[in-house]
């Protein structure tokens, strides 16, 4: 189980969830940060940081509606309405320092990131050096609200898991987005799920939760995270 702690974000005092593993090594830990659906910092989100937690990673989720959350889509969208995304980014790229800065870190940092919050995840590695893997699960496309420019992928590597019942693979936002990323001189693999409908990680979404799939895009996260982070 993680705490909430303070760190220093955009324009002030932020707040959100961390995790820490059971036991590092003298050399320190890989960081993850995980970022929210529109839903908020709500318990499935605490629980995957923990699960990165107890899988080795110090991970760290952001609360970006400061302390609201909701289970209700009309009020989740109003709440993401009222999000500003370029102060999200900014506050994701100060979580990034934060993590780099603590003692149990090794200093190498990757994001994940749900439906917007997959978004996100993919957008903050061209707004903080610290990040250097992205991961987004059937993140939102196109980019409303988000200034899609992949110039700073250099070197770094991005990680997107897609729902099949929205089509996300073929569609032109999702390969302008590899393409981007790769022009860029990043790299970015996309997987699809057979069957998943949107949100198929979530599994308070027993409408959406599908295990098998999310048993596979979990295992590719694990693993690209710990290739790329030490």
């Amino acid at each position: 189980m993680g705490q909430k702690v303070t760190y220093r974000g955009d324009g002030g005092m932020s707040e959100g969830y961390l995790a820490l593993p059971a036991t590092t090594s003298s050399d320190g830990a890989p960081a993850v940060i995980v970022i929210q659906e529109w839903w908020g910092l709500v318990p499935h989100i605490t629980a995957v940081a923990d699960r990165f937690a107890d899988a080795g990673f110090v991970a760290f989720a952001p609360d970006l509606y400061r302390g609201i959350e909701t289970r209700e889509p009309d009020e989740a969208g109003k709440l993401l309405m009222g999000l500003a995304m370029d102060q999200a980014a900014a506050e994701i790229a100060q979580a990034a320092s934060y993590l780099r800065a603590r003692p149990e870190v090794t200093g190498k940092v990757g994001v994940v990131g749900f439906c917007v919050g997959g978004s996100l995840a993919l957008w903050s590695a061209t707004r903080s050096e610290d990040i250097v893997a992205a991961v987004g699960f059937y993140p939102l496309v196109p980019w409303e609200r988000m200034r899609a420019d992949w110039s700073d992928y250099v070197g770094k590597i991005a990680m997107i898991h897609c729902a099949e019942e929205s089509g996300q693979l073929a569609a032109e936002g999702m390969q302008a987005v590899k393409r981007g990323i790769e022009q860029a001189g990043g790299k970015c693999i996309l997987y699809d799920y057979p069957g998943t409908r949107h949100a198929f990680f979530n599994d308070d979404r027993p409408e959406a939760y599908d295990r098998a799939a999310s048993s596979r895009a979990w295992a590719r996260t694990l693993e690209l995270f710990r290739s790329q982070l030490g």
